[in-house]
C-alpha cells in the first residue's frame, strides 16, 4: 500500500455526520493511492476507515467481495436486495452464502405490487425496487462497498475505486482493476460459492425478467436489459 493510503488511516470510524469533511478532491487523492493497492487492503482501509458504519451490497452472483471482507471484519453488514424478481438459484445462492459465512445479511424485501412493474413500467422499475431499497439499507452510513468491476462493461471502464455516490456516501469498489480471469482464480483458490446460473452462460444476474445469458465475447453486462438502451440499473450511478 502506499504512504498515500497510510497517512490516511484514522483510529476512529467515520460517521454519517463525518461526510462533509470529504471533499472530491480528497476523495480523487484516496482513490488513486489505492490503484495499485490489493483487493483486500482496499477493504482493509475502508473497514478501519468506516466500520461500524460500512454496508457491502451483494447480487449474489458471487461470494468474491463478501469472502475478501469476511477475513478481514466478519461482522460487516452485507445488503441484498430481493425486488420479488429474483432467480430462484440467486435466492439459493443467497442463503448458501449466509449459512457458509455466517453473515450479517440484511436482506431488503419490497413489497408485493398489483402489477409487474418491470413489465408495466420498465424505467422506473429499478428505481422503485433497487435503488429506493439501497437508499433505505444505507441510512445513516457513511459508506458501502459493491463489486463492481471495470472490465464488466464499457460503462464502468472508468469506474474510480473510490467517490462519493449521488447520496453524498464515500462508495468504495475493491474489485475495480479485476479482471474475469482474477475473478476465477480467487474463487478456484478460495472454494468461493456462486450462483450457478454462471455456469450457463449467465455473466452478470440481476432480476429474472430482464437478464439473459452474455455472447462469450461479449461484455458481461450484456445479458442485462436485452433490446433497450439501459445499461445501469441505477445502483452505481
Amino acid at each position: 500500500m502506499t504512504d498515500t493510503v497510510v497517512n490516511l488511516r484514522v483510529s476512529s470510524p467515520t460517521t454519517s455526520a463525518d461526510l462533509a469533511s470529504f471533499t472530491s478532491a480528497d476523495l480523487a487523492e484516496i482513490s488513486a493511492g489505492l490503484e495499485t493497492a490489493t483487493a483486500s487492503e482496499i477493504v482493509a482501509w475502508a473497514v478501519e476507515r468506516f466500520h461500524p458504519n460500512l454496508s457491502l451490497t451483494s447480487s449474489m452472483t458471487d461470494a468474491v467481495l463478501i469472502d475478501l471482507a469476511m477475513r478481514v471484519e466478519p461482522s460487516i453488514e452485507v445488503v441484498f436486495i430481493d425486488t420479488g424478481y429474483h432467480f430462484p438459484e440467486t435466492l439459493e445462492t443467497m442463503e448458501r452464502v449466509r449459512r457458509h459465512y455466517g453473515l450479517n445479511l440484511k436482506v431488503m424485501t419490497v413489497a408485493p405490487h398489483d402489477q409487474e412493474l418491470w413489465r408495466v413500467d420498465p424505467e422506473n422499475c429499478c428505481s422503485a425496487l433497487k435503488v429506493g431499497q439501497l437508499d433505505r439499507a444505507l441510512a445513516g452510513k457513511a459508506a458501502w462497498m459493491s463489486g463492481l468491476r471495470r472490465a464488466e462493461s464499457p460503462s464502468r471502464a472508468s469506474a474510480p475505486v473510490v467517490a462519493h455516490d449521488v447520496r453524498g456516501l464515500v462508495k468504495i469498489n475493491p474489485l475495480a482493476t479485476w479482471d474475469d480471469d482474477d475473478v476465477a482464480r480467487y474463487v478456484a483458490d478460495h472454494d468461493v460459492p456462486v450462483n450457478p446460473l454462471l455456469r450457463q452462460g449467465y455473466r452478470s444476474i440481476g432480476c429474472a425478467p430482464c437478464t439473459a445469458p452474455a455472447e462469450k465475447d461479449a461484455d458481461a453486462r450484456s445479458g442485462r436489459w436485452q433490446g433497450s438502451e439501459k445499461t445501469e440499473c441505477g445502483l452505481h450511478l
